[in-house]
């Protein structure tokens, strides 16, 4: 089968490997027809991971079961799927407690004794190959593959955000502890705050602030009625302060990650995290999606080197703030969200600019990477 494969930084082919194929007999194989690019695989693309080189891509899909092991009870083939980035168990006590991306069971506690959490094509999240190929093995396919309404096949687009960017979007919303009638602050217009934004928006969020420098990006989050802050024009703090009468926001999402950067270009891992800090009011919480690494093999900070920040935490103490951090737990939230694009309520589609044939990932990854104008999200048509 072809597959989307890693050899090393900036350096992505699409070529033929052994096909993927039920190895268990509660694995679930599944013929991939959307696939997504996400902000995350850049961390790899660039370097900046210890993603092994050979290894295959993609944690953000959707396809038609095209066979199940003998085990597999729910899941028919032809049913139409989205799979969680996560790859969970379903029995654990971790995702016995809706704690699917820190499942015990899945994890390669080969890369540490006391590992948890396990994802498709992912650093440091075991041995398994991702789906920006034409075919994907899911384990534990009966609680791993979420069916998907009779009109899956046509609105491909927005199911497959169901894999990843729109319950990690409604996660940092939930982190931060969001309710009806708050302002939120995101920093972050890409796929992950843009689904913040729009989860903010079908919360009842009074007023939703996003905050980044691209003006694609900024133009999407003010289509869905956020107000887009341009910290290339003044310090974002500034504005959020002058918008929220110097209170500062009840809630603000990071979805950026460590390697956030300054309008000028230079690299700051700790720049949204104490700008958040300075934004969000008194007592206020603060949502944390965007990637942070234990390691960084290629850091421009020394400290990150070790996964490491200056943190204001003094300011952080002295407003009585909280934080909320780590991987969606993708299982908690992908049904509700189904129903949510099945009835038309959330349409997360609305952030996609390209729709390309698998073959043309390599150019797609360059030209999402630069983050070229218009590129806000790629979807890999593995069948076209």
């Amino acid at each position: 089968m072809r597959a989307v494969v890693y050899n090393g930084p900036r350096d992505v082919a699409v070529q033929d490997v052994p096909d993927a194929r039920i190895e268990r007999p509660t694995d679930v194989l599944v013929r991939i027809t959307s696939t997504n690019i996400c902000g995350s695989d850049l961390h790899m693309y660039e370097g900046r991971t210890d993603f092994p080189r050979g290894g295959v891509f993609g944690h953000e899909n959707l396809g038609q079961v095209a066979e199940v092991g003998d085990a597999v009870d729910r899941v028919k083939a032809g049913d139409w799927v989205a799979i969680p980035f996560n790859i969970g168990c379903g029995f654990c006590k971790n995702c016995e407690r809706g704690l699917s991306a820190f499942c015990l069971t899945t994890a390669d506690r080969s890369v540490m004794p006391n590992m948890a959490g396990a994802a498709y094509g992912f650093a440091d999240m075991g041995p398994y190959r991702g789906g920006q190929a034409d075919l994907l093995r899911v384990p534990y396919g009966d609680y791993n593959c979420l069916k998907l309404p009779p009109d899956a096949e046509e609105r491909q687009n927005d199911y497959v955000m169901l894999a990843d960017i729109f319950p990690t979007g409604w996660h940092a919303t939930e982190l931060a502890g969001l309710r009806p009638g708050e302002s939120i602050v995101i920093y972050g217009a890409g796929p992950v705050g843009l689904m913040a934004a729009h989860a903010a928006m079908i919360k009842g969020a009074c007023m939703v602030m996003v905050v980044d420098r691209h003006p694609d990006r900024l133009r999407l989050a003010g289509s869905i009625g956020a107000l887009p802050i341009d910290d290339s024009k003044g310090s974002a703090v500034d504005q959020v302060l002058e918008l929220t009468n110097g209170i500062g926001a009840d809630r603000g999402c990071e979805c950026v990650g460590y390697q956030a950067h300054d309008p000028q270009g230079h690299e700051h891992p700790n720049m949204t995290m104490n700008d958040l800090v300075k934004s969000v009011k008194f007592t206020g919480g603060i949502g944390v999606v965007g990637v942070f690494t234990p390691q960084d093999p290629a850091p421009q900070d020394p400290l990150y080197k070790q996964g490491e920040i200056v943190f204001d935490h003094g300011l952080f103490w002295f407003k009585g703030q909280t934080i909320g951090v780590g991987q969606c737990n993708v299982k908690a939230y992908n049904r509700p969200l189904r129903d949510l694009i099945s009835t038309g309520r959330a349409k997360p589609s609305f952030i996609v600019s390209h729709e390309l044939p698998l073959g043309e990932a390599p150019t797609a990854y360059r030209h999402f990477d630069a983050r070229d104008d218009g590129w806000t999200k790629v979807i890999l048509k593995p069948a076209a």
